[in-house]
């Protein structure tokens, strides 16, 4: 059974789906007027590796993850680029693909856009006005918190404190339009020059709290299984989805809201944001380093907890990687020259099913990854001495490869090497290969540095030369 740790309950809950063997899964998605950071991609590949272990688990994954493709910020891009908002999005939601792919995201079972679902938006802020859960000033539409009770409950805040904090931060004109300072915008006033669409208030456009309402429940139903996003969305923004999709629906939003930790640079931990002005984009780092690493380091940290990114977290994350790509690359090498089958195989095979039951155990409680790669380092070591017999068996080889594959995946980790070489490139490790015979140690040194050079790494075993991409 997998246990949840519900932010809004503040306890570790087994995971009852709204209708058996199905999730309902609902992740905020990136405002797309730039190229993601790392901080933005370790909530995607977080979500990713929990959406790939429940698929592991045999669920049918209904993802939603949206696109906020106009806003202030997208606004002012647009401005900048002297682009259109909608050309900005498109921009960089091809980037967002392309850097996601390379990660080994899977796309989402469907990626919404604000700007396509505007008419569900102003259907939506309408039954809130009409219930008394919104009212409408001068163009502009507020949500009346004091109205939902419960408001505060997921940040664990009290409408008090929020309020005095309210009246700290707002400037006196917006505090002179709200009856409440910490009433939030559902519907914003169009001001000259920017996009907007035609609603009962006026040209406008959305908020941005109710974006997500909207296409969650369009897209998933009135109440879903799980919602995701960072830690920082916690509050303002899933505290207010609550608030507008349980006023509108009299139903509970979400049964579990799961949060990630943040990403933090270098040993002194400073948390890294574009406000801040000191984001690592994921656009700069994937043309220096392996995407496969980054994927690593990023999947296999407890998502809850936050991440130390830099040189000595990227380097931790190459020599872990390389261990379980060795020892895979070992135990598929050996099948070449192993037996059919052994007489022991009915132990060794069960050996590494235990290992693979507690791997799940602990991913079962809360997508444990840190004490799952324990257990996934403790199963390559076993595989490695289990490849270093004199005779092994093709039927433990190929159980135990398959397993380690399909946890891996989980990750979105690739362990296959790829099967076509260059045939010049081919050609060398078969020169090489007899120069080693002939003692010619000077040429196969050559051959050897230049295939370096080329990104083919040789390994000399005592089954024979194995290649692997650097």
């Amino acid at each position: 059974m997998i246990k949840i740790y519900n932010t809004l309950t503040r306890n570790k809950e087994e995971f009852q789906p709204i209708e058996t063997g199905k999730v309902k899964m609902y992740v905020c998605g990136p405002t797309v007027y730039n190229y993601i950071h790392i901080g933005n991609s370790r909530s995607t590949v977080a979500f990713d590796t929990i959406r790939r272990y429940f698929e592991y688990r045999g669920y049918d994954v209904n993802f939603v993850s949206n696109f906020t493709d106009v806003d202030d910020k997208i606004i002012r891009a647009a401005k900048e680029m002297k682009l259109s908002p909608a050309e900005v999005a498109d921009k960089f939601i091809k980037a967002f693909e392309h850097d996601t792919e390379a990660l080994e995201v899977k796309a989402a079972t469907l990626h919404p856009r604000v700007m396509d679902n505007i008419p569900d938006i102003i259907a939506f802020i309408q039954v809130l006005v009409d219930k008394g859960y919104a009212y409408a000033v001068e163009g502009d539409v507020y949500y009346r918190t004091e109205k939902f009770e419960g408001y505060g409950k997921l940040s664990d805040q009290s409408i008090k404190d929020l309020k005095i904090g309210a009246s700290e931060r707002l400037e006196e004109e917006e505090n002179r339009k709200k009856e409440n300072p910490i009433d939030f915008a559902l519907w914003k006033a169009a001001k000259e020059g920017e996009i907007s669409w035609d609603s009962p208030w006026g040209a406008g456009r959305p908020g941005w709290h109710i974006e997500c309402s909207v296409m969650a429940t369009k897209y998933l139903g009135e109440t879903i299984d799980i919602h995701g996003g960072g830690h920082d969305l916690t509050f303002p923004h899933h505290e207010n989805e609550i608030a507008q999709s349980e006023a509108k629906t009299g139903k509970t939003f979400a049964n579990y809201w799961m949060h990630n930790g943040f990403v933090t640079l270098g040993e002194s931990g400073e948390k890294m944001s574009k406000s801040l002005g000191n984001f690592v984009l994921v656009h700069d780092i994937l043309k220096e380093l392996d995407p496969q690493i980054l994927r690593f380091l990023l999947a296999t940290s407890h998502y809850r907890r936050p991440i130390k990114f830099g040189e000595k977290a990227i380097e931790e994350a190459t020599i872990n990687l390389d261990k379980i790509k060795h020892a895979y690359l070992n135990a598929d090498y050996r099948k070449s020259d192993a037996v059919e089958s052994l007489d022991g195989d009915p132990q060794d095979v069960t050996h590494f099913k235990d290992l693979e039951q507690r791997f799940v155990k602990e991913m079962d409680d809360d997508f444990q990854t840190d004490n799952a790669m324990t257990v996934i380092y403790q199963f390559a070591k076993e595989l490695n001495l289990y490849t270093e017999r004199k005779t092994v068996s093709l039927n433990v080889l190929t159980e135990a490869v398959r397993v380690l594959q399909e946890i891996m995946s989980i990750f979105g980790i690739k362990l296959e090497q790829e099967t076509m070489l260059d045939e010049e490139v081919h050609a060398l490790i078969e020169e090489r290969i007899e120069a080693r015979k002939n003692k010619d140690f000077a040429r196969s040194d050559e051959i050897r540095d230049y295939l370096k050079d080329q990104g083919i790494i040789l390994d000399d075993t005592p089954q024979g030369t194995r290649w692997r991409r650097a």
